[in-house]
């Protein structure tokens, strides 16, 4: 059987999106968030968060801040009954200001690298895979390894999607019936 997996982008997807958050307690759920990770979790899909956190490279915070949002997130979704299965981030920044965060890297979305770590670490197969996300870069990285991109919020109808969908709620439900028709 070939195994499928969601990508979530974390910013304006799943948490409000505050700039280089690195405060832990300003996480913030958007609506629908819990409810659209609890939907996953009971269909046993992955759910899995691939994101960009070029503050790290700007030197605007560090990885110990960033494990703390994260953990801050995982616990309140926990507060829902909600799992996410695994936090992939990209430290990278070309532009950066720390050296040794400041390559071009093959993780930072668009590019697919961080995709291929998930997918080898779950056993997913990429073409039978979904990205919910709100930028280019989302969309773009999904659809380089041939999976579908869904997109959330408010560049809806301007950038390329296989679907565009008002809220992560919206999105899950889509993608649930897309994998029905397989």
């Amino acid at each position: 059987m070939l195994k499928t997996g969601v990508f979530l982008d974390r910013d304006d997807t799943l948490i409000k999106d505050i700039p280089y958050l690195s405060d832990a307690e300003r996480v913030e759920l958007l609506p629908g968030a819990s409810e659209a990770i609890r939907m996953l979790n009971e269909k046993g899909i992955p759910a899995i968060i691939i994101t960009n956190q070029s503050g790290i490279a700007r030197g605007l915070f560090d990885e110990t801040a960033l494990q703390a949002v994260h953990e801050r997130l995982i616990g309140v979704l926990a507060e829902s009954s909600a799992r996410i299965d695994a936090i992939y981030s990209c430290p990278h920044y070309p532009g950066g200001t720390v050296k040794k965060y400041a390559i071009k890297c093959k993780c930072r979305k668009p590019e697919t690298g961080l995709l291929e770590k998930a997918a080898a670490d779950f056993s997913m197969i990429l073409n039978r895979c979904y990205f919910i996300g709100d930028k280019k870069s989302d969309m773009e990285a999904i659809h380089r390894v041939g999976g579908t991109g869904v997109l959330v919020g408010k560049r809806t109808g301007k950038l390329k999607s296989d679907y565009n969908a008002k809220d992560i709620l919206d999105a899950v439900k889509w993608i649930i019936e897309d994998m029905n028709k397989i």
